[in-house]
C-alpha cells in the first residue's frame, strides 16, 4: 500500500442574486469543508453587458453572480483573503476583464499577485459550439486568450490562463471521441496561437500552464477510459507537435463537473446515485484522477439549487475521499486488457476527428462542422432515448413510483427573488455618479487603442477595472473595435430519415400546409441571453424533418426581434427556448408586443427549466403550452404544434 494521496480540489459551482448574498454564500461553503471557490457568473456578465442593458432584463443574478465593476468584486471577496484561496472562474468571452477585476481587488487586499492561484475558463472555441456566451469572432477571441496566457505567464505564474472546456460539448450531445477531438483541437488551437508569444525554451512552461475542464457522464467505465485516452493524446500531442519533453510541462491537469444533462426533473431523487456514479468515472483511475471536482446537485433539473443541496454534493466528495481507502492505492486499471482496449479505441477515434479537423485548417476554422456534427450526436441521442434503446430510469421505464419527498412546498429548489435585479441596477447607477468620469473615459480610451495596436489587453484592462470602467463599457469597446459575430446553429437544411414515426406527422404538416395556403411555419426563438441552445436545436431540426417550414436565427433575440421575425415569416406557431430562468418577465414582454402587433392570434409555446406555478402563470399571458424537460418525447410535441397550427387536422387524420 503506497502513502495515500492528497484528495482533490472540493468545489461547488456557486453564485446568484448578488455580491453580497454570492459572498455570504461563499463563506458559509469553505466553513463547510469546501476547498477552492467556483464562480458562476450571470449572463449579463459573462455576455457583456452591464445589469441595465436591455439585453440583461430578467437575467440580472439568475444563473450567477452579477459583476458589473470593481465595487461588485470587491464585495463579492469580502473577507476572503486571495492569496490563500484557489478561485476557480467560469468565465470566457469577458475572461480577460474579470481576471482584471480579479487581479485589482487582490491589489487592494495588498496581495502578492504573484501568489494568486486559480483558473479562468477563457476557452470561446466550445462558446461557439455549445454554451453561447461568446461575444467576438473567433480570430479576436483567440487573440485575447493568448492574451490572458501571456500575462499570467509573466505576472500570476501560478494561474492557469485557459481552462479547455470539453463539460458543454457532452453537455451539446458529444460522443466521447467527438468530447476528445474538440477539446483537444482547441487546446492545439491555443498552444499554436502561444508559440510565437515567447522564446521557444520557455514556451513549454506556457504550455503547462493550459488545463482543461471535462465532463463525466452515466456511462462511467466509459468515462474513466476517456479521461486515460485524455492523458495519454495530450502528453502525445505535446511531444509530437511541439517537442516538450519535460514531463512536468505535458500532465494533463483537469478539473471535471459530473454531467448535469443526464439529471431528470422525473424522479430527481435518482439523480444522487447518477453524480455518484459520474464522480467515480474521474477519481478511480489515479493515473486520470481530477485535480478539482465540483458536482451538480440533485435538483439542478428543477432549478436553482439551494445550500442543503450544494452541502449534500459536497459531502458525497469528502465521504469518497475521507471515508474509503480510495487515495491509498495507486492505479486500478493498469495492466487491465478491458480497460487499455477500450482507450485505443477511443483514441482511434479521437485521432481520425483530429486529423478531419487538421486539414480544415484547425479548431477556429472548424466551428460551423463541429457544430454541426454536435447537433446530429445530439438528435441522435435523443432519438435513442424516445425509441427506448437507452433506459433512463424514471423517464422512459419504470416511471410509476412515489411522488419524491425532498420536493417541498418551495419546489425543491431556490428562486431569485426579482427585486434583486432592481437593486443590482440601482447600485449601478451609483457607481456610475460616483467615479471620476475623466478618469473613465481615459481609461477607455487607452483601452481602444491597446484593442486597436494589437498590443496585450490585459494592463490597460487592470487600469480601467481600478478607474471604474464597468463590464459593459470594457466589452463595448471590444465589439467597437473588434466587432460582434452570430455563431452557426447546426440546423441542417436538408432533412433526416433517420428519425421513426415521422410518417403521420409529415401527412399531418401536408394537409396543415395545404388548408393555410402555405407551408406550416414554426419560429423557434431564443430570447433573451440565455446560449443554452441545445433543446432549441433539436426542435427546431425535428420541426424540419416533419416538412414544417423553419426559421431559427440563433440565440441571443429581444422580445421585439422575435416578434418582429414572426410577422416577417408568416409564423403559425412561435416556440421559445429558455433556460436560464428568466422566463416570466420575457414571455410576459413578448406576449404583450405579440398583441400589439396584431399577432395575438398566433399560438405561442415556451420550453425551459419551469415550475409548475410559472408554467401556470405563462398559460396566464396567454401561452399555449408549456413544455420541460420531462417532456422528451419531441414527436408528441410536433403533434402538439401541427394541431395549434390547425386544430381540425388532427382530428381528421
Amino acid at each position: 500500500m503506497s502513502q495515500k494521496d492528497r484528495p482533490w480540489l472540493f468545489r461547488t459551482y456557486a453564485g446568484h442574486s448578488t455580491a453580497e448574498k454570492s459572498n455570504t454564500l461563499y463563506r458559509a461553503n469553505l466553513a463547510k469543508g469546501q476547498t477552492g471557490l467556483s464562480v458562476a457568473f450571470d449572463l449579463p456578465t459573462q455576455t457583456g453587458y452591464d445589469s441595465d442593458h436591455i439585453l440583461a432584463r430578467g437575467e440580472v443574478g439568475k444563473v450567477g453572480v452579477p459583476v458589473s465593476h470593481l465595487g461588485d468584486m470587491r464585495m463579492l471577496f469580502r473577507d476572503i483573503p486571495l492569496d490563500q484561496m484557489n478561485t476557480s472562474m467560469t468565465i470566457n468571452a469577458t475572461a480577460p476583464w474579470l481576471l482584471a477585476l480579479y487581479v485589482a481587488v487582490a491589489e487592494e487586499q495588498g496581495a502578492d499577485t504573484r501568489a494568486l492561484q486559480g483558473t479562468v475558463q477563457n476557452d470561446l472555441i466550445k462558446e461557439y459550439l455549445s454554451r453561447g456566451t461568446y461575444v467576438l469572432p473567433p480570430k479576436p477571441s483567440m487573440k485575447l486568450i493568448g492574451d490572458v496566457a501571456e500575462y499570467c505567464y509573466t505576472e500570476i505564474p501560478k494561474w492557469n490562463p485557459m481552462n479547455v472546456c470539453s463539460y458543454h460539448l457532452q453537455e451539446a450531445g458529444a460522443t466521447p471521441e467527438q468530447e476528445l477531438a474538440f477539446a483537444l483541437a482547441t487546446a492545439i488551437s491555443v498552444l499554436d496561437e502561444l508559440r510565437p508569444r515567447v522564446p521557444a525554451d520557455e514556451f513549454p512552461q506556457l504550455a503547462g500552464r493550459i488545463s482543461f475542464f471535462v465532463n463525466a457522464g452515466i456511462r462511467f467505465v466509459t468515462e474513466m477510459c476517456k479521461m486515460r485516452a485524455f492523458v495519454e493524446l495530450w502528453d502525445e500531442i505535446c511531444v509530437e507537435r511541439y517537442g516538450i519533453e519535460n514531463p512536468k510541462f505535458r500532465r494533463f491537469r483537469y478539473g471535471v463537473q459530473v454531467n448535469s444533462l443526464g439529471l431528470t426533473e422525473q424522479q430527481p431523487e435518482n439523480n444522487v446515485y447518477r453524480i455518484l456514479l459520474e464522480m467515480l468515472a474521474v477519481t478511480l483511475s489515479k493515473n486520470a484522477r481530477a485535480r478539482a471536482v465540483q458536482l451538480p446537485a440533485w435538483n439542478e433539473a428543477l432549478g436553482l439549487p439551494r445550500p442543503w443541496d450544494q452541502q449534500w454534493s459536497l459531502r458525497m466528495q469528502q465521504v469518497l475521499a475521507y471515508e474509503t481507502d480510495l487515495l491509498e492505492y495507486g492505479d486500478l486499471f493498469d495492466g487491465s486488457p478491458v480497460v487499455a482496449a477500450k482507450v485505443a479505441t477511443l483514441k482511434e477515434g479521437a485521432r481520425a476527428e483530429l486529423d478531419v479537423l487538421d486539414g480544415m485548417g484547425g479548431a477556429v476554422s472548424a466551428i460551423e462542422y463541429m457544430k454541426s456534427r454536435l447537433v446530429e450526436s445530439n438528435a441522435e441521442r435523443l432519438g435513442r432515448i424516445e425509441r427506448g434503446e437507452t433506459t433512463v430510469v424514471g423517464v422512459n421505464a419504470w416511471t410509476d413510483g412515489e411522488a419524491s419527498p425532498l420536493v417541498g412546498e418551495d419546489g425543491g429548489i431556490m428562486v431569485v427573488d426579482p427585486a434583486v435585479e432592481a437593486d443590482q441596477v440601482g447600485r449601478l447607477t451609483v457607481w456610475r455618479a460616483d467615479r471620476d468620469a475623466a478618469a473613465v473615459e481615459a481609461a477607455l480610451a487607452d483601452l481602444a487603442q491597446a484593442a486597436r495596436d494589437g498590443t496585450n489587453i490585459m494592463p490597460p484592462s487592470i487600469a480601467a477595472a481600478k478607474a471604474g470602467v464597468t463590464t459593459g463599457e470594457w466589452a463595448g469597446i471590444m465589439r467597437q473595435v473588434h466587432g460582434e459575430y452570430r455563431g452557426p446553429t447546426g440546423v441542417s437544411a436538408s432533412p433526416s430519415n433517420r428519425v421513426e414515426g415521422l410518417d403521420a406527422l409529415r401527412t399531418a404538416v401536408d394537409a396543415v400546409s395545404s388548408r393555410l395556403g402555405k407551408r406550416l411555419t414554426f419560429l423557434m426563438g431564443k430570447p433573451g441571453l440565455d446560449g443554452h441552445s441545445n433543446g432549441a436545436e433539436q426542435i427546431a431540426v425535428r420541426a424540419r424533418d416533419c416538412g414544417m417550414a423553419i426559421r431559427y436565427e440563433g440565440i441571443r433575440l429581444t422580445p421585439e426581434a422575435i416578434v418582429a421575425a414572426a410577422q416577417d415569416a408568416g409564423a403559425h406557431v412561435v416556440g421559445l427556448s429558455i433556460l436560464s430562468g428568466s422566463h416570466l418577465p420575457l414571455v410576459e414582454d413578448l406576449m404583450a408586443r405579440m398583441k400589439a402587433a396584431g399577432l395575438d392570434h398566433v399560438p405561442v409555446i415556451v420550453g425551459g427549466i419551469i415550475p409548475d406555478e410559472d408554467a401556470a402563470r405563462l398559460r396566464d399571458f396567454g401561452v399555449s403550452a408549456v413544455y420541460t424537460p420531462k417532456d422528451f418525447e419531441l414527436n408528441r410535441i410536433m403533434g402538439d404544434i401541427v394541431e395549434l397550427a390547425d386544430p381540425g387536422v388532427i382530428a381528421a387524420q
